[in-house]
């Protein structure tokens, strides 16, 4: 293989010393391999033979097979495969280990001549590399070798890959529509309780019933009549807003400035969100903007006890290029070209994570979320989440705000409910966040940042949610499979009117299925993982209590008169609108002030000494050490740290096993009083030591026996001794209970 950075930062050549044989016939060793296409996929290029290295050329493992590329991925499929002892329990139905979806390449590494190369469209006409590496958005990295192809086959593949994943595209282009051609009529699975979409006015007033909230439905939108009009293709067909709000106000500034509703809270104040209005400078204008948002604020305080806060999101939360840039230097940590690379790292693991500051963000998300919280459930006060575009960081807080409040949304089709409504059918852009049509050179992961801080709550309260890490790694996973409607769009009307333009087109009525139909994906038996088994059901009990028990709303505050003043009521708010619409805007990046800072603390803390009700208010632990990593998503494609027998998996399927142990034990000894034996039957036990399941299962495969990671000491010479770490066996053969319960805490 080629490796990277090794030998003092140097490059070195490719080694393709050992690698399968296509003519090696070992006794049922190997077996033969055929590529397995997608409806509507076609191969553009191809070149054989390939070699499919490892990342690390002083461990034998190198595949000869054939490079393809289509309109949908870039697939490797190996002449012949290994049969390991390997348990390969969670297969994706659309694209397997060795296939990159083409939007979900990153960046493209050429191998020229002993140096390392940055890839991007402009350089297809030069020549080709020896080898390419490909660095994925889902974090994988893939070395192919192409010196044993033809020259000829070696320059179409090369070029075919660069062009069809790193060259500006269209909207047509992307593999969803040819796939949905190809699928026209199949039925789209639902299961019960449903995903609510939010494109009809029955799922509206669904959950608006749910929350028993009381605003006003509008339905100026339907058949998006005004969204044909460029500066209104971002508001859904149904939303509701404050009853005072009038259908004229929408004309006003496009659209910005008018409240949508997104959750009432039990005790009648609701949250509300918004895109701030344009920046000018003439005083004529900065005076009917500022008189425009005072009748806003009005509007949003009649909904519930004339009380209102504006949180704008842009004083305190870091911009999209803050978000894209501290990402793209944190993924860099996980992206290992070779293991020289990788142990290098390890000894300034820490430090690098801390001053790529995306951490920090996540920390700075979930503050801000609990500051909203604290508003809503302590203050009863309604809350105008205000934002620039009104569609990226206030998605995030809105979300999360509600994920802390209400348990429905805790649940997994709660939770794709959430995010059909906050998201999708609120209109972030996900076609330009995630970078699909290559318009731009990174992608700005919004949507990813939410997931992270979702990330954080079930880490930190596992109990509390229906849906299980997996599930969000998998999700994240989706985001960059260009076949799923939920992340291809920028807005709800760009998809209803493309799936209409192309279907009169294709003549008859195309639908490109939503990622929560998951049966695209995964079987029956990998969806279960997408559950997480320690899951606290409500009972009927505390369903039958809540219901009969109205919480009474308490406020700290004395409440206003009831015919306030006509001027200058929302003192504080006026202030902050002030500062907004003149431009100055406090740095993104600053602390929060000392007492914004102790009042979330004191919240926090009288939460804490409450008894935890998971079906109730959710707060996340802010301290440093409780912001963890999230090492299933980003650590899973890095051998070397996997722990056989050992992570945080492994002691759910240990608590799950013994669980389903004594359920059978109760089974069985019901049963034999029912018969009156007395004697005891014994419960047959399998014998599971030889199999150790990874601390990134199920992406990490099982595995059998001992495994002992090889540590190139000549990598780390001066640097650390790894002389005895090489050389330690592993021992431990059999899964104990020490090894269940060390987990993956470092």
């Amino acid at each position: 293989m080629f490796s990277l950075g090794s030998n003092g930062g140097k490059y070195t050549k490719p080694s393709f010393v050992s690698y399968v044989n296509p003519e090696q016939k070992g006794n049922d060793a190997l077996q033969e391999k055929n590529p397995v296409f997608l409806p509507g996929e076609v191969v553009f290029c191809s070149a054989s033979p390939v070699l499919k290295c490892t990342h690390d050329d002083l461990l034998e493992g190198s595949i000869m097979g054939t490079l393809f590329c289509t309109n949908f991925r870039i697939s490797f499929v190996s002449d012949q495969v290994l049969l390991e002892d390997v348990v390969q329990p969670f297969r994706n139905r659309l694209y397997g280990e060795n296939d990159i979806p083409l939007t979900c390449v990153d960046q493209i590494y050429g191998d020229y001549d002993e140096k390392r190369k940055l890839i991007t469209n402009t350089q297809m006409k030069n020549k080709h590399p020896n080898g390419i590496i490909v660095h994925c958005k889902d974090l994988r990295v893939f070395q192919f070798s192409l010196k044993l192809a033809k020259e000829e086959a070696a320059k179409k593949i090369f070029q075919g890959i660069v062009r069809h994943s790193l060259e500006p595209k269209s909207l047509r282009c992307i593999f969803a529509f040819s796939y949905c051609e190809n699928i026209a009529g199949a039925p789209e699975t639902q299961n019960k309780p449903r995903t609510l979409m939010f494109e009809n006015i029955v799922d509206w007033m669904e959950e608006m019933k749910r929350t028993k909230g009381n605003c006003k439905l509008l339905e100026i939108n339907k058949d998006f009549t005004i969204s044909q009009k460029v500066l209104f293709d971002r508001l859904p067909q149904f939303f509701f807003i404050p009853t005072n709000v009038l259908e004229k106000d929408l004309a006003a500034y496009q659209g910005k400035g008018v409240p949508i509703w997104c959750w009432s809270h039990h005790s009648g104040c609701a949250l509300f969100k918004t895109a701030s209005l344009p920046l000018v400078q003439e005083e004529s204008f900065l005076r009917a903007q500022k008189l425009y948002m005072e009748r806003m604020l009005n509007a949003v305080a009649h909904n519930y006890l004339y009380a209102v806060k504006a949180v704008d999101l842009s004083e305190t939360l870091p911009s999209i290029q803050d978000i894209q840039q501290s990402y793209s230097r944190f993924k860099q940590n996980f992206l290992i070209d070779n293991i020289g690379e990788f142990w290098i790292s390890d000894m300034k693991w820490f430090s690098t994570l801390e001053t790529t500051r995306w951490l920090s963000i996540i920390r700075q998300c979930l503050h801000k979320a609990v500051e909203v919280v604290e508003y809503l459930e302590k203050e009863n006060t309604n809350i105008l989440l205000i934002e620039d575009g009104g569609t990226d960081l206030s998605c995030v807080i809105s979300s999360l705000v509600q994920l802390m409040l209400d348990p429905h949304y805790r649940t997994l089709t709660g939770f794709q409910s959430l995010v059909q409504k906050e998201w999708v059918v609120g209109g972030h852009n996900f076609l330009e966040r995630c970078n699909h049509l290559n318009n731009k050179d990174k992608e700005s992961p919004v949507f990813l940042l939410f997931l992270e801080c979702v990330w954080q709550l079930l880490q930190q309260h596992s109990l509390a949610f229906q849906f299980s890490e997996t599930y969000l790694t998998v999700l994240s996973d989706s985001i960059s499979v260009a076949i799923f409607s939920t992340f291809i769009f920028s807005s709800p009307y760009q998809r209803v009117s493309s799936m209409k333009t192309e279907s009169q087109t294709h003549g008859s009525l195309l639908n490109i299925p939503s990622v929560w139909d998951w049966s695209l994906q995964f079987d029956c038996k990998s969806q279960e993982f997408l559950f997480n088994p320690l899951y606290r059901e409500k009972s009927k009990q505390e369903k039958t209590r809540n219901k009969n028990q109205r919480p009474k709303p308490i406020r700290q505050l004395s409440l206003p008169n009831a015919t306030p003043p006509k001027k200058y009521f929302f003192k504080e708010e006026t202030e902050s609108l002030r500062k907004m619409l003149r431009g100055t805007r406090i740095s993104r990046w600053m602390h929060l002030s000392d007492s914004a800072q102790a009042s979330v603390w004191e919240f926090y803390n009288a939460w804490q000494q409450k008894p935890l009700d998971y079906h109730g208010l959710l707060l996340p632990d802010l301290d440093g050490p409780a912001i963890r990593l999230w090492m299933q998503r980003y650590l899973r494609w890095i051998p070397e740290v996997q722990i056989f027998g050992g992570g945080d998996i492994t002691l759910v399927n240990k608590i799950t096993s013994l669980s389903q142990e004594l359920e059978e034990l109760r089974m069985e000894l019901e049963q034999q009083v029912r018969q009156a034996d007395p004697r005891c039957k014994s419960t047959e036990t399998v014998n599971k030591s030889t199999i150790r399941m990874s601390c990134f299962f199920p992406f990490a495969s099982c595995r059998s026996g001992s495994f002992k990671p090889a540590i190139p000491t000549s990598h780390c010479d001066g640097e650390m001794d790894m002389g005895h770490l090489a050389e330690r066996e592993d021992e431990d053969t059999e899964l104990t209970d020490n090894s269940v319960i060390r987990g993956c805490a470092d």
